[in-house]
Formats: C-alpha cells, sequence, structure tokens
C-alpha cells in the first residue's frame, strides 16, 4: 500500500459522498425578482470558495490523519473478527447443526415415519361421496 497508487484526479471513484453537494449553485440561489448587486454576489461566490476550500484543507490537514488511523484500526479490527472469530464460529455452528438435524432427521424417520404410515392406511379406507337431496 503505497501513496502514489492514489488517484488524485477521481477522489470518490465508488460515488460514496454523492449525496454532499456543497458547491456554491447547490447551496445559494438568487430567485428572479430578488438579485443582489453583481459585484456583491461575484464576491459572496468567491468569498464562499475561498473559505470553503480553506476551511475544508485546515480541518482534512488537522482530522484527517487521526482520523484515518481511527478508521484504519477500526476497519483492521473488524476485518480481524470476521477472520478469525465469526466465521470459525459459524463453521463450527454449520457443523453441530448439521450433526443436529442428522439426528432430528432420524428421530422424525424412526419414530414419525411409522406413525405416519400407519394413520395413512387406516385412514385410507375412508370413502367420502356426497349424497345429493
Amino acid at each position: 500500500m503505497v501513496a502514489e497508487n492514489v488517484d488524485l484526479l477521481n477522489r470518490d471513484p465508488n460515488n460514496l459522498n454523492d449525496q454532499i453537494q456543497v458547491m456554491f449553485e447547490d447551496v445559494i440561489g438568487e430567485p428572479e425578482g430578488a438579485y443582489s448587486i453583481d459585484c456583491s454576489f461575484k464576491l459572496a461566490y468567491t468569498c464562499y470558495n475561498l473559505c470553503k476550500a480553506l476551511a475544508y484543507k485546515i480541518t482534512t490537514c488537522l482530522a484527517g490523519c487521526p482520523l484515518a488511523i481511527f478508521w484504519g484500526c477500526l476497519f483492521a479490527g473488524i476485518a480481524f473478527c470476521h477472520i478469525w472469530l465469526c466465521t470459525p464460529t459459524f463453521k463450527v455452528l454449520a457443523l453441530n447443526c448439521s450433526l443436529c438435524r442428522k439426528c432430528f432427521t432420524m428421530c422424525v424417520d424412526c419414530i414419525y415415519g411409522p406413525l405416519c404410515e400407519t394413520y395413512a392406511l387406516c385412514f385410507s379406507r375412508i370413502r367420502v361421496t356426497n349424497a345429493s337431496e
């Protein structure tokens, strides 16, 4: 895992954050009839974009690396738990449930199979006829 393999042009290739709309046009819009002075709107546009970019860069510089460490450790822990705990536990459960299923099937076949077959033979002699008046 080397940082030189990071795609710096497309930083969200899986579109994980499509819901975040933070461009000026997505946040500020003046409806017709409520226009500000052109220079004021252009200045607001410039201030918004500069402050957003600066604040985001400062925040990511201060918190990006610690959060990356946190998330990396968290996902490593989750992967560890799934690989070394959950999967083997489910494998043990599947093996034991398979054994229980075989025992249950054998008991049902030995006890209820003949019993159901006997009842079926007894009730097979019953005939139902529809008598019209």
